[in-house]
């Protein structure tokens, strides 16, 4: 059995916070040369099911995915799911939970702006936010930069919007992680090695964090990404053997939104993928 040479199953569309409609998403996956994607918009499974009902015999090969922002009370975890049923309830009720979670701190986002720099906006750019399907920081921060109180996005949210803290509501992983495996989903780890802002979790509390997750139903591990380095990767990579861990490969691509190119993920040649990168493919029934 041959394997795709380029995988990219970690991008975003408008759904969240990426900038391509799910329909040009797909020309450019295949321009990029990519054989086998996936779509994870945050908490959304809507740009996959329009996904599929527009892929052509001669598209490239398609698994449904969705990325979902978990916190406990021992960390932040992005968890990734692949492969699941997108009319399956639980991951349309867990979907739900995180979008009602996002609108609640869009509000709170914008009255804190409000209340601590006295930034405001036109009624008319508040409701363009609350009409998108998962408003999140970069949309603040675009519009703050169209009314000045910043230079650029990634000042808008390092300078003002992430000094906002929403408090203990979130969705914990083990829900998040259950709602995949209930709709007969893949759930893994997105980008393992980083924690909250700028932490980067290695060594005994990457094995601590993976251990507990592993009990919840975690199945795999995202290894090749775009803004690992090399040590970092292989870290992953050993602890993905260890744990016997799916592997997977994403670049994180929100179109305008990230400096981040489709297919960028490091990704080597198919005669050196880890033996749980082959599994995955398998396992997703790639042909």
């Amino acid at each position: 059995m041959s394997y795709p040479y380029k995988i990219d199953l970690h991008m975003h569309t408008r759904v969240s916070d990426g900038t391509d409609l799910p329909s040009e998403i797909i020309n450019n996956v295949k321009n990029a040369g990519i054989a086998l994607f996936s779509v994870t918009d945050h908490d959304a499974v809507k740009g996959c099911a329009e996904i599929l009902s527009l892929l052509k015999k001669d598209d490239p090969s398609f698994i449904t995915g969705v990325e979902f922002s978990c916190k406990d009370e021992l960390g932040k975890y992005h968890i990734l799911g692949y492969r699941y049923d997108v009319a399956a309830p639980a991951i349309n009720s867990i979907v739900a939970a995180g979008h009602n979670l996002r609108m609640e701190k869009l509000e709170k986002r914008l009255d804190f702006l409000k209340r601590e720099f006295g930034f405001d906006f036109s009624n008319e750019d508040v409701d363009a936010l609350r009409s998108l399907d998962n408003p999140g920081k970069p949309h603040i921060g675009n519009l703050m930069v169209k009314y000045g109180y910043a230079e650029t996005k990634e000042t808008a949210i390092n300078n003002y919007i992430n000094k906002f803290h929403s408090g203990n509501k979130y969705v914990r992983p083990e829900d998040a992680i259950k709602a995949i495996i209930d709709s007969n989903g893949i759930p893994v780890l997105a980008h393992p090695s980083y924690g909250r802002g700028d932490e980067i979790i290695t060594g005994d509390d990457m094995n601590s964090r993976l251990k507990r997750l592993k009990e919840f139903g975690l199945q795999g591990v995202e290894a090749f990404y775009s803004g690992f380095t090399p040590k970092l990767q292989n870290e992953i990579l050993d602890f993905a053997k260890q744990y016997d861990f799916f592997v997977t490969a994403g670049s994180d691509y929100h179109g305008k939104n990230k400096i981040v190119v489709l297919g960028d993920t490091n990704l080597p040649d198919e005669s050196m993928y880890p033996p749980g990168l082959i599994r995955f493919i398998k396992a997703v029934r790639f042909k």
